[in-house]
């Protein structure tokens, strides 16, 4: 089978994605073991993508949700691919506005009765008093659509409204769109990778995520934590729980539509009552330290081949596979009678 990894020069998009040149380089030796003839194209233009059509490969895995254009609307290669019937990895357009935008995510699996925190969304100068919040303190501060923990840091976790005006701020400025702030749930956070498998099971691997503690005593998943990499995944000891968030994860899997994999990042309060927090849906694949493909070696002992060849299977399983006839000629009193073998 033909497979191509299509990726864009990505490093500084802050939205989801496999990750570096160096992570699809990882992806692509995986698939080579597997005995695929697999290339990675860089695409930087619509012309790129015309390319990649021609070529019509047996299935693109899409390292990266869009290709910004400059000056231009942004070409979700989701829907482009899909749109020119072209085979690809991952979940349709409509499901990936669920990774780019939180708030819309929250929205929708709060009225499908998911447990999600309690938030609101603030640009600087929208509410002047501190009771004009509609959410109590503490409360915690993200962008809406940064992922990798981007614009994260101990200034995230806000205690009164001087604090809260600050921080919205600087991320209003930093990213120039509306504000997520959730009320601050005080339990551990919890990571949970889902494949579906060819046979139609999802594979589900859930672990905790333990943050190394800031000075002011917090553990937050922010910015710098990520890159410094120092965060510990461990298995979840207490089965409960456990069995708790798995099935949280399978039913945002199933509310969003996700087709394919994708990682649902749950949080608890100090209750131990699990709440949904966001979904990756074009997860890290950076070998040895991404969440994914760890979660697998973690839980189900699988290594980062098995784990690509998983996705590689799903996606190839929708390649109609088409049988020529045999058609064999026998010669009776001097015509010729065509038969057809139906394989």
């Amino acid at each position: 089978m033909k497979i191509e990894i299509i990726t864009t020069p990505n490093e500084a998009l802050e939205e989801t994605g496999f990750g570096t040149l160096k992570a699809c380089q990882s992806i692509l030796n995986s698939i080579k073991k597997i005995g695929h003839i697999v290339d990675i194209t860089i695409c930087k233009t619509l012309n790129d993508l015309e390319k990649v059509k021609l070529r019509k490969p047996d299935l693109v895995l899409l390292a990266v949700k869009y290709l910004e254009i400059q000056d231009g609307e942004n070409i979700y290669l989701s829907k482009y691919f899909e749109e020119n019937r072209i085979n690809f990895s991952g979940s349709f357009r409509e499901s990936l506005k669920f990774d780019s935008d939180k708030v819309l995510a929250k929205s929708y699996i709060k009225s499908k009765g998911v447990n999600t925190a309690n938030y609101f969304t603030a640009i600087p100068g929208e509410y002047k008093r501190v009771y004009d919040l509609p959410v109590r303190f503490p409360l915690f501060l993200k962008p809406i659509d940064a992922a990798n923990g981007n614009g994260i840091d101990d200034l995230s976790f806000v205690n009164n409204f001087k604090e809260f005006e600050t921080k919205v701020a600087s991320l209003y400025e930093r990213f120039a769109m509306p504000i997520l702030a959730e009320e601050y749930l005080d339990g551990p956070e919890f990571t949970t990778a889902i494949i579906k498998k060819t046979d139609g099971e999802l594979l589900v691997a859930a672990l905790e995520v333990v943050p190394i503690e800031s000075k002011n005593g917090l553990r937050i998943l922010g910015e710098k934590a990520k890159q410094d990499d120092k965060e510990i995944l461990k298995q979840i000891e207490d089965p409960k729980l456990k069995e708790s968030i798995i099935k949280l994860a399978i039913d945002v899997f199933i509310d969003l539509d996700i087709r394919d994999f994708g990682r649902i990042d749950i949080k608890t309060n100090k209750n131990g009552i699990c709440f949904f927090m966001e979904a990756n849906l074009v997860p890290g694949m950076t070998y040895g330290s991404s969440y994914f493909p760890k979660a697998f070696e973690i839980e189900h002992s699988l290594d980062y081949d098995s784990v690509i060849k998983l996705i590689v299977d799903e996606g190839l399983s929708r390649v109609i596979q088409v049988i020529e006839p045999v058609i064999e000629y026998v010669e009776i009193d001097c015509s010729i009678e065509k038969k057809v073998e139906v394989v």
